[in-house]
């Protein structure tokens, strides 16, 4: 992918957007890419157009032929493909002078499978893009085929959908006419589609698709897990998560154990324990997944609570989460308004209202961040996530102005003590904050449009507040970029980011912002199912952040504490651990930003994210490596122990030691010259003790931790 001159990053926004006249993030190395005129690309934009924006290989610019038989009425012609076709063409051959440019994705050169495709799959397909999207593919109409290709011709709109039946093609999809710009272009595979096209019926039979379905929707998963859902579909297996229970609370865990005594109130005690509990054991996985999601773009840190007993504030505020990650975004907004531990953090707990006479005005900190990091950004965004432009240049989303006008809504609001006697026990920061009437703006307050009136309570204040940064238009795009970058890919498709907002802005029965369907868009939507798209693009993808590569080995092996100590404790040495700690962000911008580029790299120079990669440098990969080398072998981790059962069975094998663990960890992407690389070093490890066995497990586990395979999610 070439640079682009044109593509932005505004200091201290979370994420990189481009203008929207621009192709999307993914293009080829060789800068050999398909050029859409702004209004084809909108349209385009609105679908699956994965081909089109992804990677094609070292020669995209293959030219190809494709006659696409049509019905013989004078209508259906192929003049819409240049601008100097005769008005007689007919799309039963081409004219000899037209040849069609085909966006041949690596894909198509290699297809994961050469069976017959079913026309019952075809007809899927087909029958779902005319419903979904009746103004490109207008009415039901009847297949055409030719000795590659069935297809369907619309000539209200003159473009094609079609699956190629033979040869390289097979399985691929393919759309052609004024949506592509006159271009035959690739827009994904049958494979990719199933999950939108099948919904509930949508099944991974692979034991490495499953692996990648599970790497992207939870933290971490077993063998059982893999074989568990491979005999569901993931519409299934989501729903039975969304039903899931959660296990005992946060709050509940530290007070069973003893930390709400006196000699705990100034201090951290039994936060990393309990949040370390949950995350390694807690069977709610989808949940414990975006609870961790959310707890790093709604940043809230231990280390930035000033009052008492910051350990239940904080478990207080992950039970929030918990309760709401699968609810309404407009409720989770509010909620996490109300809890003391934001309140503390951002400094609005107990915020007083102008004074005339001494000239102070409210704190700002919460409204400003709620806008920049919370909502709705800095700049406009189109609904793909693309930069709104006004004479080529972007827009604010909100002012100086704005945000004074929003902190005079968050004054008044202070935790509640009522009833209790000082010094306060923990309880106090479980209830939600209350409001203190006489430290309440009581004046108008306008903000990003909006206006106030003066009298109006805090109560409705806050609601017209909160309802409005909701509401917002860039809210969508704006938070479902960010979902998708900690879910499934860094450099999300401007399509992928529009499909997963649109749902977002409405969930099919005219909701807005439910979790539920948002999650569901982003896990099952084609460009994070389809693993042969991914594989060939050169920006798909995330790196998995230290943590997330901790609980994945905690999870595949059952890690648990047999005293329920669970004394991780804080692992934030970069010289020492991971470098990175649940809950102890330096800084409200999180450990990482959404738009990092490394400097001077190849990423930078293709015009790519990569957020994780913010907490990488020489010191804290080799601390990744010494922390994990330890953890493996049950060093430095309390008591916390690995069940190594299932690799103890195979270990003397060093093959299918290593094709489980690239399974287990890696989802399969390990390739065979570093498994060979592996398997060489592994077989110098004598396996005739049980403290042999162990020791060829514990190196096994090292090296594929440590892998770029496993490091970056693909």
């Amino acid at each position: 992918m070439q640079s682009n001159p044109d593509e932005m990053t505004s200091q201290g926004d979370p994420g990189v957007v481009r203008p929207k006249n621009e192709l999307d993030k993914q293009r080829p190395l060789d800068g050999s890419f398909l050029r859409l005129n702004e209004s084809t690309f909108s349209t385009l934009s609105s679908m699956s157009v994965l081909g089109v924006l992804s990677a094609c290989g070292s020669d995209v610019a293959d030219e190809l032929a494709m006659p696409l038989p049509a019905p013989s009425t004078a209508i259906n012609r192929l003049d819409l493909l240049t601008s100097n076709a005769p008005n007689g063409s007919s799309p039963g051959s081409l004219p000899a002078h037209i040849s069609l440019r085909v966006d041949v994705s690596s894909v198509a050169a290699t297809s994961a499978s050469t069976a017959p495709v079913s026309t019952t799959d075809a007809n899927a397909l087909f029958n779902w893009a005319e419903q979904q999207y009746p103004s490109l593919f207008p009415g039901v109409k009847a297949n055409l085929t030719t000795s590659s290709y069935v297809y369907r011709y619309y000539p209200e709109t003159k473009n094609y959908l079609g699956v190629g039946v033979s040869g390289s093609t097979v399985g691929n999809v393919y759309v052609l006419g004024p949506l592509s710009g006159g271009v035959l272009a690739l827009v994904g595979t049958l494979q990719g589609f199933a999950c939108q096209v099948s919904g509930g019926a949508c099944t991974l039979t692979s034991a490495n698709d499953a692996a990648r379905f599970l790497s992207q929707a939870t933290l971490g998963y077993t063998r059982a897990d893999l074989n568990n859902l491979s005999q569901t579909t993931i519409s299934q297996w989501l729903d039975a998560q969304f039903a899931q229970p959660t296990s005992i609370s946060y709050f509940s865990w530290l007070i069973n154990n003893g930390y709400d005594s006196s000699g705990f109130e100034n201090s951290t005690a039994g936060m990393d324990n309990v949040v370390w509990k949950k995350l390694i054991s807690s069977p709610d996985v989808l949940r414990q997944k975006m609870v961790q999601v959310f707890s790093e773009i709604w940043v809230v840190s231990v280390l930035g609570i000033n009052a008492s007993w910051r350990q239940f504030s904080v478990a207080n505020y992950l039970d929030v989460l918990e309760a709401n990650v699968f609810g309404n975004f407009r409720t989770l907004i509010e909620q996490i308004t109300m809890t003391p531990a934001m309140s503390y953090y951002l400094t609005y707990q107990g915020n007083v209202k102008t004074n005339p006479t001494t000239g102070s005005e409210p704190d700002e900190n919460y409204a400003r961040e709620l806008m920049q990091l919370f909502t709705i950004g800095l700049l406009n965004l189109n609904n793909d996530g693309s930069l709104q432009l006004v004479n080529g240049a972007p827009v604010q989303t909100y002012s100086q102005n704005d945000v004074s006008g929003l902190a005079r809504v968050f004054t008044g609001w202070s935790v509640d003590t009522h009833g209790l006697t000082a010094p306060y026990g923990p309880i106090y920061q479980q209830r939600p904050l209350v409001q203190v009437s006489s430290k309440y703006e009581t004046g108008a307050k306008t903000f990003l449009g909006v206006t106030i009136p003066a009298g109006t309570t805090a109560a409705q204040s806050l609601k017209i507040a909160l309802d409005t940064v909701f509401n917002h238009p860039n809210t969508a795009p704006f938070v479902c970029r960010q979902l998708i970058q900690k879910l499934v890919t860094s450099n999300p498709s401007a399509g992928y980011i529009n499909r997963v907002a649109n749902v977002f802005i409405n969930n099919g029965n005219s909701v807005r912002g439910d979790l539920k369907a948002v999650i569901k868009a982003i896990l099952m939507d084609p460009e994070a199912r389809d693993l042969s798209l991914a594989q060939q693009s050169n920006s798909f993808g995330k790196v998995r952040e230290p943590i997330v590569r901790f609980l994945c080995w905690a999870r595949a092996f059952n890690a648990n504490s047999a005293t329920d100590a669970w004394a991780i404790g804080d692992v934030s040495s970069a010289g020492s651990a991971l470098g990175q700690s649940p809950m102890r962000s330096p800084t409200v911008f999180n450990f990482y930003r959404p738009g990092y580029v490394p400097p001077n790299s190849a990423l930078s120079s293709a015009g790519l994210v990569a957020p994780e990669l913010q907490l990488s440098d020489e010191t804290t990969v080799a601390a990744y490596v010494n922390y994990m080398q330890k953890a493996i072998a049950g060093s430095g981790v309390g008591d916390l122990k690995a069940d190594y059962s299932l690799l103890q069975a195979i270990a003397s094998n060093s093959n299918a030691l290593l094709a489980e663990l690239n399974t287990l960890l890696a989802c399969g992407e390990i390739d065979a010259q570093t498994l060979t690389n592996f398997k060489v070093a592994l077989d110098t490890i004598s396996v005739t003790t049980s403290a042999g066995v162990m020791n060829r497990i514990y190196a096994a586990l090292t090296l594929v931790l440590a892998c770029p395979q496993f490091i970056v999610q693909k």
